[in-house]
């Protein structure tokens, strides 16, 4: 008798095969197709029904993220009034497994009426749907995961693969950044990691000058709670930190020194652009709490780690 295990191994194997026949299938149309949306003023309306419909979703999301405008449209809400989101600067990418869901019939014909560019996504070459499209992406020939044929599996997965494949093209096409990225995901983790230094730090600098005495920067390290000063030079550049550390290596005399003479010299620095996922690695490595944002030398602010916690970093 099969077991569980062997059942999703198998499951997951047909999919893996079929993956790897959409990769060789690849050819003009999927260019084609990036060239259409690439000259699109509007956005790319995605639209399917059943689960094809959920894979749409989700490729419209991922598309939105990654710098291409999209949004998704309902096939059956599309019927009774929502073609009216649907404009002539805008290019459709409709998904189908059958390419003969009866719900897309208004569909396709409003993009044929307006002149609409339409991408078509189906398993039957000679389909409504891709006989209707400017450009007909055709899954290759693969079995569903079920093993009868009857719940899409197989087909969903590679539609999905598809999805993204387009996205991930045009998102490097469009040379989109890890910052572009952050602008559509400030909140939640992602967003933390994808923060900057400058999106975080403080700009009340606990900072004194070689020449403080003492007495006056320990007052600044207990005013500003950072538990450490940085200390500048006569120019306003950053040339040291005093620590807890420091403070205990010059325990005896300490109040008779100044700042210059109790600090380390070349303290850890980063960049306010630096992200913020960097300077939580670089105190995690050095076992330090706090690290100056430094530009051309001048302290620009100061960045504690309990700042990446807050912000859910980890």
């Amino acid at each position: 008798m099969t077991t569980y295990l062997e059942t999703a191994a198998r499951v997951i194997r047909t999919e893996a095969e079929a993956l790897q026949l959409l990769a060789g299938s690849l050819g003009p149309e999927f260019q084609k197709a990036i060239d259409l949306v690439l000259g699109a003023q509007g956005r790319v309306i995605l639209s399917g029904m059943g689960k094809s419909g959920h894979i749409a979703r989700k490729i419209a999301a991922t598309l939105a993220s990654t710098g291409t405008p999209a949004q998704f449209v309902h096939p059956a809400e599309a019927s009774h009034g929502d073609l009216g989101m649907v404009t002539q600067s805008d290019v459709a990418l409709v998904l189908s497994n059958s390419g003969e869901t009866p719900e897309l019939a208004d569909l396709i014909a409003h993009t044929r009426r307006f002149q609409i560019p339409l991408i078509g996504v189906a398993s039957r070459a000679n389909s409504t749907l891709l006989r209707q499209s400017d450009v007909a992406l055709l899954l290759p020939p693969a079995e569903e995961a079920c093993g009868n044929g009857i719940v899409p599996t197989t087909s969903t997965t590679m539609t999905l693969a598809l999805g993204d494949a387009l996205a991930i093209a045009l998102m490097e096409h469009r040379r989109f950044t890890p910052e572009h990225f952050r602008t559509f995901h400030p909140g939640g983790k992602l967003g933390a990691l994808l923060a900057t230094v400058g999106d975080l730090m403080h700009d009340d600098l606990p900072l004194v000058r070689e020449d403080t005495p003492m007495t006056e920067a320990l007052l600044v390290i207990s005013q500003k709670g950072y538990g450490v000063a940085g200390v500048a030079d006569a120019d306003g550049r950053l040339t040291g930190i005093i620590t807890d550390g420091d403070l205990r290596r010059h325990m005896d005399g300490l109040l008779n020194h100044t700042a210059g003479e109790v600090m380390t010299h070349g303290p850890s620095v980063i960049a306010p652009d630096a992200l913020a996922e960097a300077a939580l690695a670089e105190m995690q490595s050095r076992k330090i709490t706090c690290l100056f944002a430094v530009q051309d030398g001048t302290p620009r602010g100061i960045l504690h780690i309990h700042d990446c916690l807050r912000a859910g970093m980890v």
